[in-house]
């Protein structure tokens, strides 16, 4: 092994380290919140998705914390291209959004994730930042905007050729749209397989501080 695998290694299980002390040593309660991951990736499943291993670290951190989590992949579902709720009544046959939606009404946590293509975020992410724009006028039942209270953020499989560009771009549409955007926290190392997950050991349950759901 040469020096430079052995400092990759090495920083592998560095962050691992710093990882699963983060969790074991957590003192909040995030169980009762929700997350939606929605994988913008081109690929249908089955098939093999790189983003998909990013996703499976931030899952698994997420849960260990007692966050429930749901990955769902856009393009497995028949999603009508334009800017408004229901594009049924705008010229196309049918539209899997507004059951999709559902699901982002739902979620406390909104991740887009990303691969890159030519330098840009794929197309089935801006498509997902239009539709989410489509209703972000709504109002819930306090009278506040649709997004109002909850976080977004976004995974990006990439690195050089394009990925602040594309994160910007994407956690400015959430921004824009009301979500509130934690403080990025940089990289996710993983290693030659993208795939390949970071295990996370269970963090201890905790009755105070709590993170509660929104009121």
């Amino acid at each position: 092994m040469d020096r430079d695998s052995r400092s990759r290694r090495s920083d592998r299980c560095n962050s691992q380290e710093r990882q699963e002390k983060l969790c074991t040593q957590s003192t909040w309660d995030f169980s009762g919140l929700s997350a939606l991951f929605l994988n913008c990736t081109l690929k249908k499943s089955p098939e093999v998705s790189h983003t998909e291993g990013l996703i499976r670290i931030s899952r698994e951190i997420m849960q260990t914390n007692g966050v429930s989590v749901e990955v769902l992949r856009p393009v497995d579902h028949d999603i009508a291209t334009g800017v408004w709720p229901d594009m049924t009544g705008h010229g196309w046959d049918h539209d899997d959004w507004p059951t999709l939606y559902e699901k982002v009404k739902a979620a406390d946590i909104l991740v887009l994730t990303t691969s890159i293509w030519l330098g840009e975020k794929t197309s089935v992410c801006t498509q997902i930042v239009e539709r989410l724009y489509a209703s972000s006028g709504d109002l819930n039942e306090s009278g506040q905007y649709a997004y109002y209270g909850r976080v977004g953020g976004c995974l990006v499989t990439g690195n050089e050729d394009g990925a602040k560009h594309c994160a910007l771009n994407v956690l400015y549409s959430l921004q824009h749209l009301g979500y509130v955007i934690p403080t990025p926290r940089g990289w996710a190392r993983q290693g030659p397989d993208r795939r390949t997950s970071i295990p996370v050991p269970a963090a201890p349950r905790t009755t105070s501080p709590t993170a509660t759901r929104r009121s």
